[in-house]
């Protein structure tokens, strides 16, 4: 497939690009930061994201969806990045639902789909225990309980944890790891909110005792590590995506100042060591555009390859993400470091994406090992 966009993605590109740029501008993220806002982000944009069909997109039209498939999703969360809007779009819309497409039954998608699409139940991946990604390592205990299950343990990082209606959480069943649809409010779940850098809102869940009936596995006991990889991959992938929108916020950003800014009488940005050094910006975000959007069209057409695609792409992305926003910092020079600026925040936005589902040595590192290296 062409790494191109046809006409009707442009278009639901362009209309996310309107949407948010209107009603989720940075500043919005600015607000939910001052205003200490307990969920992180505003309910009355999370309504309009479900009008617009986008917590729908990945949901199939038999359960109230548009079946729209990943590409669609991601134009959408690399619009999101650019505004670096804070929503439950990507935890619940994209990792969520994926999670029950590729493992939960006919009778677990029928309840839980078509309100996941209206945007009235929210989904939340825990897979994480320790301060860096490490998706091997479950000591999150889930144990036979007259013919029901009692989890145990803890997990860090959970992205919109403390928003979610029902929690998707890995635990050691034995004879391996297994996955668990586990609603929120269930006796024994404790939900501690943490706000990070980015001023988004991650959240530690504890399980002590929680009490759960067979419905509530999430695919096949004991079977579920090569489940839980691919669904981090639709996550780091959809991270990627996001990243790069930021990325070229950040560079249109800088490039628009650099038109302004003055020094000796003439625009900054008619230096020329300036100019190389935004040359080579601009043909890394070219690279990741590609790499984004063959990620995207390899989830779609489920290429075999899906693992080292999404390792290189949330390698690259990260990388340069981490180039963009230093360079944005730079050439903005002492008011890019204030807070009444808002190039910051693209900085520490990056800063979590990058961490999150493993950073680029994460990757690197995984990319190696899947080539035989």
């Amino acid at each position: 497939m062409a790494l191109v966009l046809n006409d009707e993605q442009l278009m639901l590109r362009d209309a996310a690009r309107h949407f948010l740029s209107e009603q989720a501008p940075v500043s919005q993220l600015r607000e939910l930061r001052d205003t200490g806002n307990e969920d992180g982000f505003s309910r009355e944009l999370w309504s309009g994201m479900a009008e617009m069909g986008w917590t729908g997109i990945l949901v199939p039209e038999e359960h109230g969806g548009l079946g729209y498939g990943f590409t669609g999703i991601g134009l959408i969360l690399e619009e999101c990045g650019r505004t670096l809007t804070a929503s439950p779009l990507h935890a619940s819309s994209l990792v969520g639902v994926a999670a029950l497409l590729l493992a939960g039954s006919s009778d677990q998608r029928s309840k839980l789909l078509p309100a996941v699409a209206a945007g009235e139940h929210l989904l939340a991946l825990a897979c994480d225990e320790g301060p860096i990604h490490d998706p091997l390592r479950v000591n999150c205990r889930a144990e036979a309980d007259t013919g029901a299950w009692a989890i145990n343990g803890s997990k860090t990082a959970v992205v919109d944890g403390h928003i979610a209606d029902s929690l998707i959480v890995s635990a050691l069943t034995g004879g391996g790891v297994s996955l668990f649809l586990v609603p929120a409010n269930t006796s024994g779940v404790t939900v501690n909110r943490v706000a990070v850098l980015d001023t988004h809102i991650m959240a530690t869940v504890e399980f002590k005792q929680v009490q759960l009936g067979e419905e509530h596995l999430l695919g096949e006991k004991d079977s579920a590590q090569g489940t839980l990889d691919s669904i981090l991959d639709v996550a780091r992938i959809g991270a990627a995506a996001e990243m790069l929108g930021l990325a070229q916020e950040a560079f249109e950003r800088t490039v628009e100042y650099l038109k302004q800014r003055k020094q000796f009488g003439v625009p900054i940005g008619s230096f020329q060591a300036l100019q190389h050094r935004a040359a080579q910006l601009f043909g890394e975000i070219e690279l990741c555009k590609s790499l984004v959007l063959k990620s995207l069209h390899a989830l779609d057409d489920g290429e075999d390859d899906l693992a080292e695609l999404a390792s290189l792409t949330k390698a690259k992305t990260g990388e340069t993400a981490r180039l963009a926003t230093a360079e944005a910092i730079q050439m903005h020079g002492g008011i890019g470091m204030t807070d009444d600026f808002d190039i910051g925040f693209f900085l520490k936005r990056y800063r979590i994406l990058e961490n999150l589902y493993g950073d680029s040595n994460f990757h690197l590192d995984r990319f190696a090992r899947l080539r035989g290296y």
